[in-house]
């Protein structure tokens, strides 16, 4: 098969184009161009996509002896990604950028432009598994190395998209894969990973969001609508937020308090105790299937975060609506955050949350 490698400049997609061409495929190394201002040289381990990263990736190519190209996908990665993180930010709701990045770019734009280029399919370095069944059916199922599992991110693949997908780490754990790609010389084997948002290297979401929104003064208030402090933008906070708060604790009664809620439209953040973030159910849109949507009720694990636990509960879908009902309440589920459904290792699909809620006891 011809095959896209996206080559990020870092040691996971190395050894996943390495293994693309020892399983006999034509390969051809990527780097995707995503910021529009690229700093010469990273400026910590967080961020990536740097020039930096780009001549790290084509010293890769060069070893394996692949073509390498750099395709510029800045425009749309800031439409699609960058733009939809602040407007959901500034709608209260809390979103994940790797989800979007996974569905928007690098498995519709690069994927989409690999097929019209006469390709067959595209391989990354996440670490999840593409497992093939008699019938030609493929399903996405959790990585070995359960520290790394990017299922979760993943989780937003359709059928047609999982059918032209390539993961060649999910098998392995991530110390395997830094010797594997020391005995094979790679400059980056040591490189350290990138960490959390890549458009924010320094890690500082408020300080991005604010100076991308502005400030925007607002209350903070308790459940019965009391002020009881006051913030710089609602878009800063989190359902499930502790810290930061600002909270004049001597006015309280010394029990802890957390966001419970975001009202955009008041531009005002509610806290509560800690009783008041606890839900199980869920209700979800932008219904996302790796394969055949649940039949009915379907006894599910859902997972509400990139590396949180994963809950039993009862799942079905209403169209492109996701109802979820666990069999334990989670704390801190945001509007925003996708709820990725599994059936034991298997990834059934995604949605992403629209509210959570604690379900009236069965009378």
């Amino acid at each position: 098969m011809r095959v896209v490698v996206a080559m990020s400049g870092g040691v996971d997609s190395a050894v996943a184009a390495a293994r693309m061409v020892d399983a006999g495929h034509e390969v051809v190394g990527v780097h995707l161009a995503l910021s529009q201002n690229a700093a010469t040289l990273r400026e910590s381990a967080r961020g990536c996509c740097t020039i930096e990263d780009a001549g790290d990736a084509r010293r890769v190519a060069d070893v394996l002896g692949i073509p390498f190209y750099v395709w510029d996908l800045a425009a749309r990665f800031r439409e699609e990604v960058v733009e939809d993180f602040l407007s959901e930010y500034a709608a209260g709701r809390t979103p994940n950028p790797c989800v979007r990045c996974n569905e928007r770019i690098k498995f519709a734009a690069l994927l989409d432009k690999a097929v019209a280029l006469g390709f067959d399919a595209v391989a990354t370095g996440h670490y999840a598994q593409v497992v093939e069944r008699p019938e030609g059916r493929r399903e996405l199922h959790r990585a070995v190395d359960p520290r790394k599992d990017q299922s979760y991110v993943l989780g937003v693949l359709d059928e047609g998209q999982l059918s032209r997908s390539f993961f060649p780490l999910g098998d392995t754990t991530k110390p395997q894969i830094r010797e594997e790609a020391q005995a094979r010389g790679f400059y980056v084997a040591s490189k350290p990973d990138s960490h959390d948002i890549c458009f924010i290297p320094d890690g500082d979401t408020r300080g991005f969001l604010s100076g991308s929104l502005g400030e925007q003064p607002g209350d903070l208030v308790d459940t019965e609508g009391r002020v009881v402090g006051s913030h710089s933008g609602a878009y800063g906070f989190t359902v499930g937020q502790r810290r930061g708060l600002g909270l004049d604790r001597g006015a309280l009664d010394g029990e802890p308090r957390f966001v419970v809620g975001v009202e955009a439209r008041t531009n005002t953040v509610v806290i509560g105790t800690r009783d008041l973030l606890g839900v199980d159910a869920i209700v979800g849109g932008h219904a996302r299937w790796c394969g055949p949507a649940p039949d009915g009720v379907a006894k599910v694990g859902a997972q509400l975060r990139a590396h949180g636990e994963e809950y039993p509960a009862t799942a079905w879908a209403d169209g492109d609506t996701v109802h979820v009902r666990l069999a334990e309440r989670a704390r801190g589920v945001a509007p925003g955050q996708s709820v990725v459904l599994y059936a034991g290792t298997r990834v059934i699909g995604s949605a992403t949350i629209h509210k959570a809620f604690a379900a009236p006891a069965s009378p």
